[in-house]
């Protein structure tokens, strides 16, 4: 099972950025998927979720209204579009799968099976 995170780079405060993880190994619809991200030093957070079929989308407070969760389970892949882009956003994003995709996604850490190696996303004022 592999999850290939994409997408992340150096954008100006107020700028967008478009994540994608891709999966093989697994069919992405019989899970959970989820975008986390790492400051320095410290545990990974969640960002937004999405239920195995797309119905069900969770977004952490700082990034409602800026961020959109969507997934494409016959490309077997998530995205994460990011507008608005804040000097705070700056951090490791990881994508994850979490098995049992139906019903409401979890945003806990420990509800996700697998990782991806994460992507780098730098916003410079």
């Amino acid at each position: 099972v592999q999850l290939q995170a994409s997408g992340g780079g150096l954008v100006q405060a107020g700028g967008s950025l478009r994540l994608s993880c891709a999966g093989s190994g697994l069919t992405l619809d019989k899970y959970a998927m989820g975008w986390f991200r790492r400051y320095p030093g410290k545990e990974r957070e969640y960002v937004a979720v999405i239920s195995g079929r797309g119905e069900v989308t969770v977004y952490e407070g700082s990034v409602k209204g800026r961020f959109t969760i969507s997934r494409d389970n016959a490309k077997n892949t998530v995205s994460l579009q990011m507008n608005s882009l804040k000097l705070e956003d700056t951090a490791v994003y990881l994508c994850a799968a979490g098995f049992g995709g139906s019903g409401y996604p979890s945003t806990r850490l420990r509800a996700y099976d697998y990782w991806g190696q994460g992507t780098l996303v730098t916003v410079s004022s």
